[in-house]
């Protein structure tokens, strides 16, 4: 070898790299983040639990100063005997019929008029997707008094003449229960909001197929909106089901009664039936659990991407 051959140090392979420490923030804040979301949960259980609890126990531990938290005897005996008390078979299928009838309504003419005001171009558009905004700010029970009265007056209806006249209109009827509440604003700005993120080549390549608007509103778009769909329905059936006030006002029958209506049966002037109307409540919860739990995937995927957008 020629001694002008320079010589080329290897380094040892004894050397161990030096690694740089990781740090345990993220680790520490990953722990308080679970803590704080563990608490969360359970003071968002705890009523539910307490609820349950109190459906269970007699009405002489409730009567007690400081009662426990559990009951001494698990009075099983409430539910049936608070489903006595009144016709809640009734109340339970009324208010299932309504919600059910809102639904659809709202799934139905939200989905078309979402769709209209995000993909059809017509003159006053946006000035009526603004009239929608503007409706969203009205607060809900501000409306309660000219609904009362469009219902009460309508011509031809409950004895009313063309003038809405000299009967009760639509008071003591389906129609006040299930038409009213049928359409909302805030369902026809989310199917809005859905229709205008899908993109608009679908359309398009539709139209060059032949396809009138109707069939690309039902076969192109609708199809992909599954989580716009499930989380509008959901949200109209738990409002229709926890409504109270207004078929209250506009009902007077046992056989048109809603099961929020019913429940009122067990609180009194004087006293109230607490392991009764627990009862009842923890019977009125149940649907809404049982829906939540077959459309949670879609429920929780619509609220994310509305996020989004």
């Amino acid at each position: 070898m020629s001694a002008a051959t320079a010589t080329v140090p290897v380094p040892s392979t004894s050397r161990t790299l030096r690694t740089k420490p990781r740090s345990k923030t993220p680790v520490v804040g990953r722990v308080i983040l679970n803590v704080v979301l563990i608490l969360g949960s359970v003071l968002m259980v705890m009523p539910f639990v307490w609820m349950i609890l109190t459906s269970l126990k007699s009405p002489a531990e409730l009567a007690l100063a400081t009662p426990n938290f559990l009951p001494q005897v698990w009075e099983w005996s409430n539910y049936p005997e608070a489903m006595k008390a009144a016709p809640f078979l009734t109340y339970f299928k009324n208010s299932f019929f309504i919600a059910v009838g809102h639904t659809s309504i709202t799934l139905l003419l939200g989905s078309m008029a979402g769709y209209a005001l995000a993909r059809l171009p017509f003159r006053g558009r946006e000035a009526i997707f603004m009239g929608f905004l503007a409706m969203l700010m009205i607060p809900t029970y501000t409306k309660i008094v000219p609904q009362f009265l469009l219902v009460k007056f309508m011509p031809l209806f409950g004895g009313n003449d063309i003038f809405g006249q000299g009967g009760s209109g639509w008071l003591n009827s389906w129609w006040a229960l299930i038409i009213p509440g049928g359409l909302t604003a805030s369902s026809v700005f989310l199917f809005r909001q859905f229709y205008t993120s899908l993109p608009e080549e679908l359309a398009e390549a539709a139209r060059l197929d032949g396809l009138g608007e109707f069939r690309i509103y039902a076969q192109i778009y609708t199809p992909l909106m599954k989580p716009a769909l499930a989380t509008v329905g959901l949200l109209t059936f738990q409002e229709s089901w926890n409504n109270f006030l207004w078929p209250l006002l506009v009902t007077t029958s046992d056989h048109l009664r809603v099961i929020q209506v019913g429940l009122a049966v067990f609180r009194q002037l004087d006293s109230t039936s607490w392991n009764f109307l627990m009862a009842g409540t923890t019977l009125a919860t149940v649907p809404m659990v049982i829906l939540f739990l077959f459309a949670q995937r879609y429920f929780v995927q619509g609220f994310a991407n509305a996020g989004i957008k």
